[in-house]
């Protein structure tokens, strides 16, 4: 690391989530540690290692690079890949235990017959029209394939994508009911239908053994009765400290001064994730708020700052579990793009 700016990954706080989640899930079977993206934009196989260490028996990822990678230094750990994989690449599936998803009747098709002790999971689409089989008679044809090419049938999936609806949620569920109704769901080894927000605001079908656990290993989720740990910090420094009497600063001198001001360059910017709408919300220096002005640059930003602040001083970007959430308010998403965002320029360090 040749620059001051990287993000601070808190190991211990996400083994502390991932403990609190699964004694408060342990009517479940399979906690399924969801890890694509890096972990969220965490990174690396230290998280991945402390995922698995704090009791997820399953990981899920969206790539075949990502299992992988995972694969490489985790030789037993089941890994489930939520995307779909050419076929040409499912006999390296195979050779690295990794379980792949079925999410229609053209794509199992195109799978050789002639291998062996492929896994395989189903995804019903239930709703969400991304991925997935949506009806009963094309459900029935992959069972039924499944088995005639001595696959082996692992689990069944669907995502619920509207927690907040209730009356949407049921009727997601009840889909799921219906397209496999003509199969025995309790033969099936593993069932799982819901991520962190489904897991919590809805109660376990008697069919279901599995839950994924995403967002909430890193405490970016609301529940009433439990507090997570921060798990992701980013922070830079000051660089320059520029004294500014009259004109503009930065690009397009978006930030007219109006009075002298004093202005601190900090090498951070949006060819880091750090977008520009970021300009006008609050940092931290030395416990005390600053705003961010001025268009941020591809590798700087600037921040108005007073006389308390020198060159050389540490600057918290992104602080904490609630700062995430006051960014993603402010710029107008989830609190999932805040952290994701923050590229693999930025180094990681992990505490």
């Amino acid at each position: 690391m040749f620059r001051n700016t990287y993000v601070e990954v808190n190991l211990k706080n996400i083994k502390y989530n991932v403990k609190l989640l699964i004694d408060r899930y342990n009517n479940y079977v399979y906690h399924f540690g969801v890890v694509k993206a890096d972990c969220y934009g965490h990174n690396d196989l230290p998280v991945v290692k402390a995922i698995v260490e704090a009791g997820c028996n399953y990981l899920a990822v969206a790539t075949l690079d990502e299992a992988l990678d995972i694969r490489k230094q985790l030789k037993d750990v089941p890994i489930l890949c939520l995307g779909i994989i050419d076929v040409k690449y499912i006999p390296l599936c195979v050779e690295n235990n990794i379980t792949i998803t079925i999410s229609n009747l053209d794509y199992l098709r195109k799978i050789d017959s002639s291998i062996d002790n492929l896994k395989v999971h189903i995804k019903i689409n239930t709703g969400m029209n991304r991925l997935g089989v949506d009806n009963k008679e094309e459900f029935n044809k992959i069972y039924c394939l499944i088995k005639e090419k001595n696959f082996i049938l692992e689990g069944i999936y669907t995502h619920i994508y509207n927690v907040y609806s209730k009356e949407n949620t049921l009727k997601q569920l009840s889909q799921f009911e219906l397209i496999t109704s003509d199969i025995n769901l309790k033969e099936i080894p593993i069932i799982h239908v819901g991520a962190s927000e489904a897991t919590e605001f809805f109660p376990k079908r008697d069919y279901v053994n599995g839950c994924r656990l995403g967002i909430a290993m890193y405490g970016l989720i609301d529940y009433k009765d439990i507090e997570f740990k921060s798990t992701f910090s980013l922070y830079s420094e000051v660089i320059q400290i520029n004294t500014v009497t009259d004109g503009t600063v930065g690009y397009n001198g978006a930030y007219k001064v109006e009075q002298t001001e004093r202005i601190a360059v900090v090498p951070v910017g949006y060819a880091d994730g750090l977008i520009r709408k970021n300009t006008g919300r609050i940092v931290f220096i030395n416990n005390k708020e600053y705003k961010i002005v001025g268009n941020i640059c591809m590798d700087m930003l600037f921040i108005k700052v007073d006389d308390d602040v020198k060159v050389g001083d540490k600057v918290t970007i992104i602080k904490d579990i609630e700062h995430i959430k006051q960014i993603a308010k402010y710029l107008d998403t989830i609190t999932y793009e805040v952290i994701c965002s923050i590229g693999k320029r930025v180094s990681r360090i992990y505490v």
